[in-house]
């Protein structure tokens, strides 16, 4: 079964301190059957690195070679993020006080039906609430 996959996980992959064999297994799975993403998740994956490279956490080369890395990972990306904004997202937001960011990422696992693997606690919180399954990460 596939999932909702927020950028906290995918980051943690990036970072050896950020690993667990948790989010390893969420690796695996997502070799093995996909994901989803809302269409922010790109924007903040690579921000995320290029903030990592500003802080000296990691050079150039290596930001490109993650960058890369992240960027096949068979994650489809979502094409209504932008419309949902507008109305169940930022419903959610409020609902959860959660960021948009955070909740376009709650938005699209209750709208496909699938569970959601962050690292956030907020989130899952949020998610938790919401009824939305929750991967062990």
């Amino acid at each position: 079964m596939s999932f909702v996959l927020d950028s906290s996980v995918a980051l943690s992959w990036c970072f050896e301190d950020e690993r667990t064999n948790a989010a390893l297994a969420v690796l695996d799975r997502l070799a093995e059957f996909g994901a989803s993403a809302p269409a922010l998740w790109p924007l903040e994956v690579l921000n995320a690195l290029s903030m990592a490279e500003r802080r000296g956490r990691l050079d150039a080369e290596r930001r490109e070679r993650l960058a890369g890395f992240l960027h096949k990972l068979p994650v489809t990306i979502d094409k209504d993020t932008a419309n949902q904004a507008w109305s169940v997202t930022q419903q959610l937001a409020t609902r959860y006080r959660l960021t948009l960011y955070d909740a376009a990422y709650l938005e699209l696992a209750q709208r496909l039906a699938l569970p959601l693997a962050t690292l956030d606690q907020d989130l899952r919180m949020a998610a938790d609430s919401a009824g939305v399954a929750l991967l062990g990460v």
